[in-house]
């Protein structure tokens, strides 16, 4: 086996590598660095625990056509071709002739399962994190050098037990929180104002989870009196980008008290007026 290898910018700087992770890039580089003459590697596991990465690098690269896994184990670096060239003086064919039988090159000299070979499954990943991942990478799962024809189902990926109904998946988020909001009682306003600060909570990276959400209707109803003070403290929280939701103080409630009948509606006042009216009153108090 050489002891250099060799990779071919078209690959590597291609936004379908430079997108995935760093540790599948990783894991990629040491395939290649590892494989025989004909970009064949039969440890790939070892080489996984050798650096760290996990099943969900390898199926990411399984998913972008960058590798193609058998069923034994091995797998191949689909544009080995492509990377290096070996002369013919010190070429060495792989062992893994039965597994090579399987492949032909395609015009860009990229390997290819044949028409009549079977599927390749990836493994469910074994986190939620690796589910995210390759449910945002199968819109990926493409030759990486020229887009396959519509009937070309010979290198197609099967997600196993993963499902790639996104509509159903976005269906399913939405009835998990919509339920917990029906169920809280509130009415529209204070959903309304509930759903601002799952928004809120998600662009500053700190999502709700379901039961985050159900913990902080708890909250609302515990520390608040009425639902317009449960607005206020939504509004407070939001304008404020807490994570939390706090009690309002008592000078807060003698001025909620003086200012029943100020409502958020467009036709007293815009929004972003509303809003500039919240943040002062916020940093008044603190």
């Amino acid at each position: 086996m050489a002891e250099r290898r060799m990779f071919a910018k078209t690959i590597i700087d291609s936004d379908a590598f430079l997108e995935m992770s760093i540790s599948a890039r990783l894991l990629y580089y040491d395939l290649a660095m590892r494989a025989d003459d004909d970009g064949f590697i039969n440890s790939p596991k070892k080489i996984m625990k050798m650096i760290g990465a996990s099943d969900d690098d390898m199926n990411i690269l399984i998913l972008r056509k960058f590798i193609i896994p058998f069923e034994n184990g091995i797998v191949v670096i689909k544009h080995w071709r492509i990377h290096n060239y070996i002369r013919k003086d010190t070429y060495n064919e792989t062992p893994y002739k039965e597994e090579k039988s399987l492949l032909e090159i395609d015009e860009n000299k990229a390997y290819k399962l044949k028409r009549n070979e079977s599927l390749i499954t990836v493994n469910e990943p074994s986190t939620s994190s690796g589910r995210e991942l390759l449910e945002k990478n199968q819109e990926h799962i493409v030759n990486t050098e020229s887009r396959r024809d519509v009937d070309e189902t010979s290198t197609q990926v099967r997600l196993g037990k993963v499902s790639i109904d996104k509509k159903e998946k976005k269906k399913n988020d939405k009835t998990n929180f919509d339920n917990i909001l029906d169920k809280s009682g509130f009415d529209k306003t204070t959903t309304d104002r509930i759903r601002d600060f799952i928004k809120m909570r998600k662009t500053i990276k700190k999502p709700l989870t379901d039961r985050a959400l159900e913990l902080t209707i708890k909250r609302l109803k515990k520390i608040a009196n009425s639902e317009e003070e449960m607005q206020i403290i939504l509004d407070y929280s939001i304008v404020n980008s807490y994570q939390g939701i706090f009690p309002l103080k008592e000078e807060q409630k003698k001025e909620l008290e003086q200012n029943k009948k100020v409502e958020y509606k467009e036709n007293t006042m815009s929004e972003e007026e509303y809003y500039r009216k919240m943040k002062g009153q916020t940093k008044k108090y603190e």
